[in-house]
């Protein structure tokens, strides 16, 4: 689903043009189309631009190489072979922007969420000299769960955030279904996700983390605990979140943080930039799921229901869209961000 995504997001992109795709030796040789037709999952079709290109076999690294400036990678595969593919491919000199988490505690590889820690592409050179490449590179997109409620924290990091606690409600597409292949979501709730909980509570602290001799060093705090759910949504993952901080903020003060937060994409203008990252609503019942997933795009975060609480400082509620911010929104937001910095160039 999440390539079904970069193709659908690819199609008319002012920067970014299809040139090859690579799967499994199962589908190498045929197009694209016969490859996914009785598989497309998202509502809009296929783009007729890649429609005729001819399926590579993702494992002919060197083949498929050079015949593309950079790589987006999003594959089922043991977390193993994924790190030697991605790095196998960067070694050639061609960058890598993954959807993938197997690469995502590799000390010298960075965990972005542009608005959130762009300076973590620094990193990058220590890295290349690691793979000895002067172009080659990976970055990674971080988990879609925590896309929901570290935007919105972030924007208040300097009253120090203490103790977090964050509830998320993740659609059926997390898992790469609809409900088609998955009947028994309907009218269903699973209280489990597999890794899920691990990498909602530290993944957030690797991306406030910092550079630190040539590697990212995660930060100690805030200490996240977390629950991850099932429901039964099509798309757009949902957090209930409980903050306390060293310096409580009025809820006036976090307001403004919110309705004026800014990041590297919007400075640059990126092509995938939501104009407003985040947007807050008075209405008690909102956000909503079927509503608000598709705000800015699908790129932007929303936050509603901010009130303070009697166990913590403030509790809220977030949103944001699964397949297009947490996912393949988010990975090519990564790559516009690479382009605009100077790391990701023509061949």
């Amino acid at each position: 689903m999440v390539g079904q995504r970069f193709v659908e997001l690819l199609d008319q992109h002012p920067w970014f043009e299809v040139t090859a795709i690579a799967a499994s030796s199962s589908s190498a040789g045929k197009t694209y189309e016969e490859s996914v037709q009785s598989r497309w999952k998202l509502a809009t079709p296929i783009p007729d631009n890649v429609k005729q290109i001819i399926v590579q076999d993702a494992s002919k690294v060197e083949e498929v190489a050079t015949g593309v400036d950079f790589i987006f990678c999003a594959v089922d595969m043991k977390k193993d072979e994924i790190k030697a593919l991605e790095e196998a491919y960067a070694k050639t000199g061609t960058p890598v922007i993954s959807n993938n988490s197997a690469h995502r505690w590799t000390p010298d590889i960075p965990m972005v969420i542009p608005e959130v820690n762009p300076g973590h592409i620094e990193i990058i050179a220590a890295q290349r000299k690691r793979l000895g490449t002067s172009t080659g590179f990976i970055a990674v997109k971080p988990n879609c769960s925590i896309q929901s409620y570290v935007p919105a924290l972030n924007a208040l990091l300097d009253f120090k955030p203490t103790n977090i606690v964050a509830s998320t409600y993740q659609a059926i597409s997390g898992a790469g279904k609809n409900f088609t292949d998955w009947p028994e979501m309907l009218d269903n709730v699973i209280p489990y996700i597999g890794g899920e909980e691990e990498k909602s509570e530290q993944e957030p602290l690797r991306i406030w983390g910092n550079i630190v001799n040539n590697e990212i060093i995660k930060a100690s705090s805030p200490l996240i605990t977390t629950q991850c759910i099932r429901v039964p949504v099509t798309d757009g993952h949902l957090a209930t979140v409980f903050a306390s901080f060293e310096n409580k903020p009025s809820k006036e003060e976090i307001l403004a943080r919110w309705l004026n937060y800014k990041g590297r994409p919007q400075e640059l203008n990126l092509p995938s930039a939501p104009k407003q990252f985040i947007t807050y609503f008075e209405e008690e019942n909102r956000p909503q799921t079927k509503l608000d997933r598709e705000i800015e795009r699908g790129m932007g975060v929303s936050v509603g229901r901010l009130r303070e609480d009697s166990m913590f400082d403030f509790k809220f509620v977030g949103l944001s869209h699964n397949t297009l911010r947490g996912a393949a929104g988010g990975a090519v937001l990564i790559a516009e961000l690479l382009k605009a910095e100077g790391y990701i160039q023509a061949k």
